[in-house]
């Protein structure tokens, strides 16, 4: 390959890079709490002042307060749930040898819009507190990419390099944001 070729490269990673970067700024600003919510007030309306309560009356009953129930809520469900198990290295066709520890993973949508799932989503955290990426196209039963609409759920193989006890997978949708885990059973 040339030198030009290689610069041009090089010079349009950088500039995507840069162009990226901007839109997902503006994107963030506009979500921002700061500019979100606000609304232009005109001088001549009027601060809305709260009711005043009349004051009680020697000898009139006073109001009675509403009894709190001791009903234990039911735990929301999460948006995003993570189940993951112990499984068998099962070696695909790309694999060249090494060692690789397997971990069954089901992912379901329990949220109200679309959520991406694919392998470079998730890392395995072992017993020692080491965290390892997922590896691509190692285990013949990889967990494939695809989006997952409310309600749906997906299962496939999540592996990292070397021989490790697995505690815990952690997915994140889009690789930002913040993580769900699911322990390892």
């Amino acid at each position: 390959m040339s030198t030009g070729a290689i610069v041009a490269i090089v010079l349009s990673s950088v500039v995507g890079g840069m162009l990226l970067l901007g839109i997902l700024g503006a994107a963030l600003s506009e979500d921002s709490p700061a500019t979100s919510g606000k609304k232009a007030t005109s001088t001549a309306e009027a601060p809305v002042q709260p009711s005043k309560k009349a004051p009680a009356v020697a000898g009139e009953p006073k109001e009675a307060k509403p009894e709190k129930k001791s009903e234990k809520k039911a735990a929301p469900e999460p948006e995003v749930k993570v189940v993951a198990q112990k499984a068998t290295f099962t070696p695909s066709i790309l694999n060249d040898g090494g060692a690789f520890t397997s971990v069954k993973v089901t992912i379901t949508n329990n949220s109200d819009k679309k959520i991406s799932v694919n392998p470079l989503y998730f890392t395995i955290t072992d017993t020692n507190g080491t965290k390892h990426e997922s590896e691509l196209a190692e285990d013949e039963h990889q967990i494939d990419t695809m989006d997952l609409e409310p309600g749906e759920n997906t299962s496939g193989i999540v592996t990292g390099e070397g021989k490790f006890t697995p505690k815990y997978v952690t997915y994140i949708d889009g690789m930002f944001g913040d993580g769900v885990r699911g322990d390892v059973s």
